[in-house]
């Protein structure tokens, strides 16, 4: 057990070096993540809707289904 008390004194020293962010480059960066995610999902859902439609489109021409 004294490796693992080790570990953690070391785990706060390191701690103690980390410069956090302000609360408002908090928030800013939560902000730009969200709102990639938003674009991101909007273009994926938008490829998924359009390939889906092809492909039923493929299937009703060609009788595949």
């Amino acid at each position: 057990m004294t490796s693992f008390g080790q570990f953690l004194a070391e785990v706060k020293v390191e701690l103690g070096k980390v410069v956090w962010p302000s609360y408002e480059e908090w928030v800013g960066s939560t902000i730009v993540v969200l709102l990639l995610v938003l674009v991101f999902g909007i273009y994926l859902g938008g490829l998924d809707f359009i390939f889906s439609q092809l492909a039923s489109f493929v299937f009703q021409k060609y009788g595949l289904s």
